[in-house]
């Protein structure tokens, strides 16, 4: 009867997650990563170029949280005070060191704190305890925070050492590209409705039930994958990715939230697939979704696998090469319409990008020698 009940909790988590994906199309993704984070009481970095909606999607799952919820753009100015709150008057003139916490980051269930890499060294200190311990510390205060999840975003990777820091201490990474043209009527239309009033029937969750999510992690049994999961922590190190042991110990966690996502008690190897999400450049990307994907794969069809497993994000350089060459065959029809030349530049946009993402080197100057002859053509009609 208690597992019943516990999982009524994850179907409600479950029907929030599914409200979003609604709302914001070609981001499914970065969704499902935002519910294995909330089960896993793990901290989640988007990194993006502005207008990608990574804060639209953190403000909506914020209607849905019955909780308190702060937001704050970083910039290399920002003071304690700004996102702890400041000294109490009163209690200073005692001479006591006490925060007005009201509003402020250390009473929030949800926190977004955008343009994360900002952050300066009178900050740094503070919030790697928040994020490391989910605790705030200042003076002699030192007390837990009500956190289920902190979100930090950015439109670049850190290149100070002591950033370095702070980005470690987010355990998923992912990436918030624009969605791929073809999708584009979906995204004007969900953008449209997101500036509607909230309907009454939509899902909500409270910020204790996310938190009973979370205690069940220690329920779910890992001990079948066990041995594949060191075997991949291997592999990855052999590959040259860092991965330490504090960060090894809390996949187990995200890997566990996956099972409980699909109501299972017991991890399967499927579920292994949340570590392609562990990168530290971009290079990585494609080399840690190869060595998942590898282990990964062979249990794909298990019942109850969660959906995201078997989504492979790798670009194919030869599907990329034939769309190609089929676009430059329409381009150069003299009776092509304005409006598809334009489909046709907006497609290439995105194809380009996509082609980045392919690791071989081979394949990669393949797939860049026919959009590069394209772009040519583009630019000498225009």
């Amino acid at each position: 009867m208690e597992t019943s009940h516990q999982f009524e909790t994850i179907d409600r988590l479950q029907r929030v997650l599914e409200h979003l994906k609604e709302k914001f199309v070609g981001k499914d993704d970065i969704i499902d990563l935002m519910g294995i984070c909330l089960a896993g009481r793990e901290n989640l970095f988007l990194l993006g170029p502005p207008g990608t909606a990574k804060s639209a999607m953190v403000r909506e799952l914020s209607k849905l949280l019955n909780g308190k919820t702060f937001e704050y753009l970083l910039t290399r100015f920002t003071e304690p005070n700004e996102l702890f709150g400041p000294f109490d008057i009163r209690k200073l003139r005692e001479g006591d060191l006490v925060t007005n916490t009201e509003g402020m980051l250390p009473e929030a269930n949800l926190i977004f704190l955008d343009e994360l890499l900002n952050a300066n060294s009178a900050i740094l200190n503070s919030l790697l305890m928040v994020l490391n311990e989910k605790v705030f510390r200042r003076g002699r205060e030192n007390r837990p925070l009500p956190a289920v999840m902190i979100v930090g975003a950015s439109n670049h990777l850190p290149e100070d050492e002591a950033l370095h820091a702070l980005f470690d201490r987010f355990l998923v990474r992912v990436r918030c590209d624009y969605v791929d043209p073809a999708l584009l009527n979906k995204v004007l239309d969900a953008g449209w409705n997101l500036e509607k009033p909230a309907m009454a029937d939509q899902p909500e969750i409270s910020a204790e039930d996310i938190f009973a999510v979370q205690a069940m992690i220690h329920s779910v049994d890992l001990q079948d994958i066990r041995e594949p999961f060191i075997n991949l922590i291997e592999m990855l190190r052999n590959a040259g990715v860092k991965v330490s042991d504090r960060r090894a110990v809390k996949l187990q966690r995200l890997i566990a939230a996956s099972a409980l996502l699909c109501k299972r008690t017991k991890a399967i190897l499927s579920d292994m697939w949340v570590m392609r999400y562990i990168w530290d450049t971009e290079e990585q990307q494609e080399i840690i979704a190869g060595i998942i994907n590898s282990v990964v794969e062979a249990d794909v069809n298990s019942p109850q696998v969660h959906p995201r497993a078997a989504d492979h994000t790798t670009p194919n350089a030869e599907e990329i090469y034939k769309e190609v060459k089929t676009m430059t065959e329409k381009w150069d029809d003299a009776g092509l319409a304005l409006s598809e030349r334009t489909i046709i530049k907006d497609r290439l946009r995105y194809l380009n990008g996509r082609s980045e993402w392919i690791s071989n080197e081979t394949q990669r100057a393949y797939v860049k020698q026919p959009i590069d002859s394209l772009w040519q053509k583009i630019i000498h009609s225009a």
